[in-house]
């Protein structure tokens, strides 16, 4: 009685129907994929950037490539792999829709991509790297750049396969909530312990306050190097399995079975996708929004707060308000529609940023309003990592009845493309506020930032993400797809199908 209890639960948090259709089994299949790919991507997003600067020490105030500052050329490395990255996705995404295997177009990628992925991440955190060596960083320029494109071959299909499982977009609403759900979870994971040990190991270099002591500047680097190294071999040993569990327990059933499309007449169809653009647009505006996530507040949490396991702190206050987020997501779309949820909540998060800003953070009184407000941001974060994903498979749908092509691939490669430049926008201004900030690493006087820097790092981070909050929402006044929209333009392209005698793909029992 217990186990049929637990399906139906299951069935009732998916929005899945018994014996038709994509099953709770492939939902959570496809959660724990995502779960395994955010084990990678958080270890290279959020901790590469402070590896090259802290720990290689190519943050030092002596460390130059050519005219440029190690610091400055750490940030155009972040910015400009990441853009390139992320204009790979309709490569990747057109590659995606050509796709023509047993196993469908997407699924086969989380089988054939799982080990590459691991051993280029294990690659970026080589701990034989010489700090401030430039061939060291040319050569992590290098593999970085090659991991970006492994990344890129199995994150553009993964996405797609969401809507290559259902086309019901209540059904495939509720996935993506819950999928969502557990990819931050595997996120939170790696963003909360990994300094916690991080700040553990170090914790012998330090004094009283938190603060690196000058003569054991380079024994901590070296610490760094390695720890930072065994934390992603653990990470990778642990998620490549999930994702063949995800390719092996999932099913597409909406995928094109005809002539495959070209690059050429992909983008032709991205153009002609005006609700997909929108969406996209909306990412990038708003891709400093949650800057204190990445680098950023870790460097707030190491030079400001002197004690970068704090981190740990800011990122779990985040969760609480994402987790509420999660679950109110379903009930905001129908109540308000996706479109109006997101701009709602984001105009939200920018006044909290706002509030944060004029507040300040230099008295403990400070401290506790900012804390209030992590935990209140974990609302507009929580429904943009749901939402825009729902959005997309719809804007699928979109396009489908607009030209009688779905184009999954270059569709949720702009999700990933929007993902990408949130990154290269979070690390890019993380790094420059380190520099303006005047942070070094290895001060011989142990003085690594000053009073006026740890003021200049706090408005850079703060302001940016309360002007990116309100700028991510222009571009969705625009968005005209609702969900009663989606369904009515669903039925047409099946009605049209039928006047056609083509054959309709339905949800069958398995």
């Amino acid at each position: 009685m217990s186990k049929i209890n637990d399906i139906k639960l299951l069935h009732t948090l998916f929005g899945t129907t018994p014996g038709k259709g994509v099953q709770p089994k492939e939902a959570v299949a496809y959660g724990i994929a995502g779960f395994g790919q955010n084990f990678i991507c958080t270890i290279i997003g959020s901790y590469l950037t402070i590896f090259l600067t802290d720990a290689l020490l190519f943050g030092s105030k002596d460390f130059m490539l050519g005219s440029v500052s190690g610091t400055m050329s750490v940030a155009f490395l972040m910015l400009g792999v990441r853009v390139f990255d992320a204009f790979n996705d309709p490569i990747m995404g057109s590659i995606v829709d050509r796709t023509r295997t047993k196993w469908g177009k997407c699924r086969p990628y989380l089988k054939w991509m799982a080990i590459p992925i691991g051993i280029m991440t294990l690659l970026c955190f080589l701990p034989v790297f010489k700090a401030k060596s430039v061939g060291a960083f040319i050569g992590i320029a290098c593999i970085y750049t090659v991991w970006s494109v492994v990344y890129t071959v199995a994150d553009v299909p993964y996405w797609g396969l969401s809507t290559c499982m259902t086309n019901d977009t209540e059904v495939r609403g509720k996935i993506l909530t819950i999928v969502r759900l557990i990819c931050t979870l595997g996120a939170g994971i790696v963003t909360v312990f990994v300094p916690i040990i991080t700040s553990g190991v170090t914790s012998k270099y330090k004094d009283a306050a938190g603060v690196v002591k000058p003569e054991f500047i380079y024994d901590n680097a070296n610490t760094l190097k390695w720890t930072y190294f065994i934390c992603a071999l653990v990470l990778v040993v642990v998620a490549m399995p999930m994702f063949f569990y995800g390719f092996r327990n999932t099913k597409e059933r909406f995928t094109a079975t005809d002539n495959p499309p070209s690059l050429g007449h992909n983008l032709v169809l991205l153009f002609k996708n005006k609700e997909l653009l929108l969406v996209v647009l909306s990412g990038i505006l708003g891709g400093a929004r949650m800057v204190y996530t990445y680098t950023g507040g870790l460097y707030f949490a190491k030079y400001v707060l002197n004690n970068e396991g704090l981190y740990s702190l800011i990122t779990l206050l985040v969760v609480p308000g994402g987790l509420v987020a999660s679950i109110l997501v379903p009930w905001m779309s129908k109540k308000f529609t996706k479109k109006w949820a997101y701009i709602i909540i984001h105009l939200f998060g920018a006044v909290v940023m706002f509030v944060m800003y004029f507040v300040g953070y230099d008295a403990p009184w400070k401290l506790i309003v900012c804390a209030v407000g992590l935990v209140l941001l974990g609302l507009p974060q929580g429904v943009n990592n749901i939402i825009t994903y729902a959005m997309i498979g719809d804007t699928v749908d979109y396009l489908e009845w607009k030209t009688g092509e779905r184009g999954e691939g270059i569709c949720f490669a702009m999700q990933t493309l929007i993902n990408k430049i949130g990154m290269a926008v979070g690390a890019f201004v993380g790094v420059v506020a380190y520099y303006a900030a005047g942070i070094n690493p290895d001060a011989a006087n142990g003085i690594y930032i000053t009073e006026g820097g740890k003021t200049l790092l706090w408005n850079m981070l703060v302001l940016s993400g309360a002007v990116s909050m309100f700028l991510t929402c222009v571009p969705m006044f625009f968005y005209t797809i609702t969900e009663k929209k989606q369904k009515k333009m669903v039925e047409e392209v099946a009605a049209r199908k039928i006047a056609e005698g083509k054959s309709v793909e339905v949800e069958t029992a398995e």
